[in-house]
């Protein structure tokens, strides 16, 4: 019914770019990489009038629950204390809205039924919004997505990736995953090579089996700087932004039908962003810029 955005991630290995997907008619077009590694700090309200803060009446307390096992979203630190991204964002949000904070940990499956329950008000873990989770709960906006991603070994003499510049190349991608529908539709001519998971994908393509992977930034970034990687393999070409095969991105889900704390959830992540709170986590938390 849900799933998360990515892959569960190293402790030592913080990285992530955060970007908005769109759903346009035509496939988003790779986006050239900036000049300076300067890491990129995503707003999806930004450019616009900020929305009134909604009526707070009923709402003294929010009781947030996560997983506890997805680091650095959500996880217990050395001295077994709860914390990460989730977390924190969590705290930020009530500090916001200038009500009680609470926030459990729970197991994946026992998210939804909770809210169902009434034994939580919002679950923040990093679930994806899609059309099958949304018909169990009700979500905010998304507060992160990330790209797709083309990889190849250091040496490789591949640097522009086009449909036509990667003709007949053994291109590896999860099997039945939208990185490989995207492949299909968007680049017909390559050798595509699905294999059971992105990382028998990335191990063919450490050893020179295949010329290209095509997968999750995030979990690429980590994989690079990974012991597993061997610092053999790097990004070439831009991000790939696409609603339709890689997703909506992630939200914060309530209990379905609970619009009243959607709203005052999207005016606390709007307000969030506009006060710098955002900015300051997602560089603690994800100082390494992969856009």
């Amino acid at each position: 019914m849900m799933r998360r955005l990515a892959a569960p991630i190293g402790l030592g290995l913080l990285a992530l770019v955060f970007a908005i997907a769109c759903s346009a008619a035509l496939p988003v077009r790779a986006q050239a990489p900036a000049a300076k590694a300067k890491p990129i700090v995503p707003d999806a309200w930004q450019g616009g009038a900020y929305r009134s803060k909604p009526d707070m009446k009923g709402i003294k307390k929010i009781r947030f629950i996560t997983d506890s096992d997805y680091p650095p979203f959500h996880y217990y630190d050395e001295v077994g204390a709860l914390t990460g991204f989730n977390v924190d964002l969590a705290q930020a949000i009530c500090d916001v809205l200038e009500v009680e904070c609470q926030i459990d940990a729970t197991n994946w499956s026992s998210l939804i039924p909770a809210l169902d329950s009434g034994e939580a008000d919002a679950a923040i873990a990093s679930i994806r919004i899609t059309a099958e989770a949304l018909k169990s709960a009700d979500f905010t906006l998304r507060y992160y997505a990330t790209p797709a991603r083309f990889a190849v070994r250091k040496e490789s003499e591949i640097t522009d990736i086009r449909p036509e510049t990667i003709k007949g190349l053994k291109v590896g991608v999860a099997k039945n995953s939208g990185h490989e529908a995207y492949l299909k539709t968007f680049f017909p001519d390559a050798a595509i090579a699905a294999f059971e998971s992105s990382e028998a994908a990335q191990k063919a393509l450490k050893e020179g089996a295949i010329d290209i992977v095509f997968a999750d930034g995030v979990s690429l970034t980590f994989w690079f700087n990974g012991v597993g990687s061997e610092q053999c393999c790097e990004f070439r070409g831009g991000p790939y932004l696409d609603s339709r095969f890689f997703g909506e991105g992630v939200g914060i889900a309530v209990k379905k039908g609970n619009r009243h704390l959607t709203q005052v959830l999207n005016y606390a992540l709007e307000q969030v962003h506009a006060r710098g709170i955002y900015e300051e986590l997602f560089l603690r938390y994800f100082p390494m810029n992969f856009f």
